[in-house]
C-alpha cells in the first residue's frame, strides 16, 4: 500500500513566513508617519507656512500654535508639515537620479568581462571619492543654491552605492546554472539582464534604496543649514534649523524641533533599510 510522501522538516521551514522584525516594524512606522505629514500638508496646514501671522514672535507651544512661532511670527508647526514635503522630495528624485544610473552601470560592469567593465568600476571609484555634500557645495557653487542642484548633486554622489551593490549581487546571478541555460538558449545580454539579474538583484537595490534616503535627507539638511540648498521663502527643516541659530538660549524650542523631525527621519529610513535587508536575506532567518 502506498500513500503520498510525508513532507520533510527542511521542506516545511523554508515555506514558513519569516515573522517581521522589530527595525523593519519601527523604520516603517517613523517613514509612514513623515509621509502622512506630507501628505496632510497638502490638504490642511494651520496657517500659511511662510507667512508672517499678527502675533508675538518666539511663542512657545500653546494652545492656539501648537509648535510655537519662530522669530518673523511665522507658524512652526506649519514648516514642520510642509518641510515633510520637501524632504520627501528631495529623497525621492535624489535616490532616483542614483538607481536610473547606478543600477545598470552595476549590470553591466558584472555582465561585461574585458576592460570594459574594469573602466566602468574604476570611474564608480572616483566618484566615490567625493562624498555627497562636498559634490552639492561644488554644484551649489557653480549653478547657485537651490532645491533641484542640491538633488541633483546628492544623486549623482550616490551613484558609486547603488553600482557597487548592483555588480555584486549580479555577479552572483551570472555564476547560476539558469544564466548558464539562457546563454545556451540564445538569449542576448539584454534579455539576460531584463529577465534574469535585475529580478534578481531587486531586493538589494530596495535596501540600498532605503538607506540612501536618509543620506539624502540629511546632506539636503545640511546644505540648507549652510544656505546652499533650499532657498529662504520655501519650508524646509534645515533652513529651520539655520534661521533659528542665534535664538538657541532665548528659543531652544525652534532649533530642538526640526532637529528632532531630521533625526526621527534619519532613523526611520534607517531602520526600515536595516530590517528590510534582514527580511529579505534568507541566510538571517532564525531556525
Amino acid at each position: 500500500m502506498t500513500g503520498n510522501p510525508v513532507p520533510s522538516q527542511e521542506v516545511t521551514t523554508q515555506g514558513r513566513r519569516r515573522p517581521l522584525n522589530a527595525p523593519l516594524l519601527i523604520g516603517g512606522a517613523l517613514v509612514v508617519l513623515v509621509v502622512l505629514m506630507a501628505l496632510v500638508s497638502y490638504v490642511w496646514t494651520p496657517q500659511t507656512p511662510m507667512r508672517v501671522l499678527d502675533t508675538q514672535p518666539y511663542q512657545t507651544p500653546n494652545g492656539e500654535f501648537w509648535l510655537g512661532t519662530d522669530r518673523f511670527r511665522r507658524d512652526v508647526l506649519s514648516q514642520i508639515l510642509v518641510g515633510a514635503r520637501t524632504t520627501l522630495y528631495v529623497g525621492i528624485v535624489a535616490v532616483g537620479v542614483a538607481a536610473l544610473l547606478g543600477v545598470p552601470l552595476g549590470v553591466f560592469a558584472a555582465m561585461s568581462t574585458g576592460w570594459l567593465g574594469q573602466l566602468v568600476m574604476r570611474g564608480n571609484d572616483i566618484l566615490l571619492a567625493f562624498p555627497a555634500l562636498l559634490l552639492a557645495i561644488m554644484f551649489a557653487a557653480l549653478y547657485g543654491g537651490s532645491t533641484l542642484v542640491a538633488m541633483i548633486a546628492i544623486g549623482i554622489a550616490t551613484i558609486p552605492s547603488f553600482a557597487r551593490i548592483t555588480r555584486s549581487g549580479a555577479l552572483g546571478v551570472m555564476r547560476t546554472d539558469y544564466v548558464t541555460a539562457a546563454r545556451a538558449a540564445g538569449q542576448g545580454p539584454l534579455a539576460i539582464a531584463w529577465r534574469h539579474v535585475l529580478p534578481n538583484v531587486a531586493g538589494l537595490v530596495i535596501v540600498q534604496a532605503s538607506v540612501a534616503f536618509a543620506i539624502a535627507i540629511l546632506a539636503e539638511a545640511a546644505l540648507a543649514y549652510l544656505g546652499l540648498g533650499t532657498p529662504t521663502g520655501q519650508a524646509s527643516w534645515g533652513r529651520m534649523l539655520f534661521e533659528s541659530q542665534s535664538t538657541l538660549r532665548s528659543a531652544p524650542h525652534l532649533a530642538l524641533i526640526p532637529g528632532a523631525a531630521i533625526a526621527l527621519a534619519v532613523l526611520g529610513f534607517n531602520l526600515f533599510g536595516d530590517g528590510l535587508r534582514d527580511y529579505l536575506d534568507p541566510r538571517l532567518e532564525r531556525r
